[in-house]
This record gives C-alpha cells, structure tokens and sequence, in this order.
C-alpha cells in the first residue's frame, strides 16, 4: 500500500505561481510512474504530467507545456508540481497518483493505470 499526501495548493492570482508537493509512505519500483491530475468542477479528470522515480522522461499534457514543470525527490519521497504562469483555466482539485509498477510510457496520461491516490488540493487561480 502507498500513502499519498499532497500540499502547496491555494489561492493566487492569474499569472502567479503555485508549488504542488506529493509525500508518498514508499517508492515501488524505479520505473513506477507518479502523475498529477486535475478535476474542475463539471469536468473530466484531465492528466497533467508524469514522471518515473527513476527520473526517466517528463510528460506533460498539451495544456501546461511550458508552464508547469514536474520533479521528484528520491530522498524524500517526494514529487512536485511547479506551476507558473497559472490561468483562471488552471483552477481545479489536483491530485497525485503511482502506479504499482512500470507502465509504458504511452500509458502514463491514462488515469485507469495508477493504483494509489491522494486526496487532493485545491487551487483557485483569480483574476
């Protein structure tokens, strides 16, 4: 069983910056993937970006390239979100997810291939 706890949201302004953190109880594996997703209210969770523990490759959804940037820390158990630029668009629950094991990388924006989740924080983007 993997724990995930998630902090750093809250309220900030258009064009402001926000830093997501996600403490997992343990790592799995190496090539394990931890995600962050993203709920607005009336909407589809929509996949935001991914990484191995490993460090192997980043992956980003469409809408946040460039703008968001996902790193973890081994030592801590640890991953975050740094999010700049932030857009009214942006505002939504996000919450962080890891897989049991390797999932292919083609997988890794699918939310049906995560096991564990956190239960979220809020971040409201203001104009």
């Amino acid at each position: 069983q993997v724990q995930l706890v998630e902090s750093g949201g809250g309220l900030v302004q258009a064009g402001g910056s926000l830093r997501l953190s996600c403490a997992a109880s343990r790592r799995t594996v190496s090539s394990a993937a931890m995600g962050w997703f993203r709920q607005a209210p009336g909407k589809e969770r929509e996949f935001v970006a991914a990484i191995r523990w490993s460090g192997e490759g980043t992956y980003y959804a469409d809408s946040v390239k460039g703008r968001f940037t996902i790193s973890r820390d081994n030592a801590r158990n640890t991953v975050y979100l740094q999010m700049n630029s932030l857009k009214l668009e942006d505002t939504a629950v996000y919450r962080c997810a890891a897989s049991d094991g390797y999932i292919p990388t083609q997988a890794m924006g699918q939310h049906y291939v995560y096991k564990y989740w956190g239960q979220g924080t809020q971040v409201t983007v203001s104009s």
